[in-house]
């Protein structure tokens, strides 16, 4: 079905064929930006780091904690030390009685705490520097992942169409070869060559036949590719075969550093990471200074002279949660443990051997990619060389056939040499498809090792 005749049925809108559609590489650089679920999930991790950064700038406020307190229960109290370890503590208040009794009262207690950290000597500072830094490996990571999908994405369309491509050469082929049968057909028919020649051809004929269902295996694998990739249903993508016929032209404004690479600065944004966690590590051996203030109001059934009368207590609710004192603390509050200066000089020792790791791997890549650059490079040279002498390979080809086929016509060569001209033919043609698209994957080759994509588009001309 060429085409127009799919143009034709699309217009009329039969549902048979709707899923046809033209796909520019553009069009599918930019739906496999929007699409991939591992694009998506690392947008979200942004934003998730982007709500780590305010819940940290959220520690330069003061704590501020409000309780209120109704309690029931006994206040005998009795003279000897008591240590609370790591769990909660009772507290009795009144001067120890003489004897164990069993009066209670209702008792409150109302409370307002607030603690400030004034100044921490750059340990909120740098630990907020380690979120921002956070967010920005997680734009880098999804810079790189964009980048590599976009790759992975042209690399898949190229493929597709040189499939489409060779499907259409088989498909040639075989017409050609329905061609040779129905001469040698006609001919044998005539008795003017044996029985043998007409099988021949129809042998021939049944393996171009062949060929193209092979082809057409190769088409739905790589559709079925390109659809996983833009997150898609399966469909018959139709492609921009200006790629078949055009060579891409590459200037020398290709020309970029590794450094803007996405893959580069993804790790650069990590050792940037690294060397604020570094800072905040060293804060940590310093001291900090608070600021705290306590108000608090205080009810009780029991009254003042109850260690002199122990009948002076109420057990009504209402007596024991009104405020019969209050007192209030404030102050500077300065914590240094001396300790740390030991401790932490560990942790830093090993963050920066992180760093430095993580150094070795920038410089590691960056020399990849230098080496990947030059690769690429020569490979597109090579590729735009074999585009031409593929197309000197395959005009002598044409040649060579028609010769032939107007000599079998004639009965002036034999069926051999006919089918040996078909076969020159048709593998001329494929080297040529296949030459003409490794010339655009070496462009694609380019963009990755350059880490930048519209190398690709750039390199086309209409």
């Amino acid at each position: 079905m060429n085409l127009s005749f799919r143009a034709l049925i699309l217009w009329l809108g039969c549902p048979a064929m709707s899923f046809a559609q033209l796909t520019s590489l553009e069009d599918v650089l930019l739906r496999a930006e929007k699409n991939y679920q591992s694009i998506k999930k690392k947008e979200i991790n942004i934003q998730a780091s982007q709500e780590r950064l305010q819940l940290q700038k959220t520690y330069y406020l003061p704590e501020v904690t409000l309780m209120a307190q109704q309690s029931f229960g006994t206040i005998n109290a009795q003279n000897g030390p008591m240590y609370n370890q790591g769990g909660l503590g009772t507290a009795a208040t009144s001067i120890p009685l003489a004897e164990q009794n069993w009066n209670a009262a209702f008792g409150s207690l109302y409370l307002a705490n607030v603690n400030w950290n004034i100044y921490t000597f750059g340990k909120l500072t740098s630990k907020e520097n380690i979120e921002i830094a956070d967010t920005e490996v997680h734009q880098a990571d999804l810079h790189q992942e964009i980048f590599q999908h976009q790759i992975k994405t042209a690399a898949a369309y190229f493929n597709l169409l040189v499939s489409q491509r060779l499907e259409k050469v088989q498909h040639e082929n075989h017409t050609r070869s329905e061609v040779i049968y129905t001469i040698a057909k006609a001919r044998a028919e005539s008795g003017l060559i044996p029985e043998v020649d007409a099988s021949l051809a129809k042998a021939e004929m049944s393996s171009a036949q062949t060929a193209t269902i092979n082809a057409n295996d190769h088409v739905l694998d790589y559709n079925k590719k390109l659809a996983d990739l833009l997150v898609e249903d399966f469909t018959d993508y139709q492609l921009d075969h200006y790629f078949s016929s055009n060579t891409p032209s590459l200037t020398q404004e290709t020309a970029s550093s590794s450094e803007i690479h996405p893959s580069i600065l993804f790790l650069a944004q990590k050792m940037n990471k690294s060397r604020k966690q570094e800072d905040h590590l060293h804060t940590l051996k310093l001291p900090s200074l608070s600021l705290f203030g306590v108000f608090q109001g205080r009810g009780s059934g029991f009254g003042w002279n109850y260690v002199q009368d122990n009948a002076a207590f109420s057990s009504s609710y209402l007596k024991g949660i009104g405020v019969d004192r209050m007192n209030y603390i404030v102050g500077l509050n300065l914590s240094w443990n001396l300790t740390d200066f030991y401790r932490t000089s560990f942790k830093v020792h090993e963050q920066k051997l992180i760093t430095k790791a993580l150094d070795f791997d920038y410089q590691q890549l960056q020399q990849e990619l230098s080496n990947q650059q030059s690769l690429s490079e020569s490979k597109y040279k090579n590729a735009l060389i074999k585009v031409k002498e593929s197309r000197i390979q395959m005009q002598a080809a044409t040649d060579a056939f028609q010769q032939q086929k107007a000599l079998y016509e004639n009965g002036l060569t034999t069926i051999v040499d006919f089918t040996q001209a078909l076969y020159l033919l048709n593998r001329a043609e494929i080297n040529y498809e296949i030459a003409q698209n490794n010339s655009w994957q070496a462009v694609i080759l380019i963009a990755a090792s350059k880490g930048d994509i519209s190398i690709i588009t750039k390199a086309i001309t209409h």
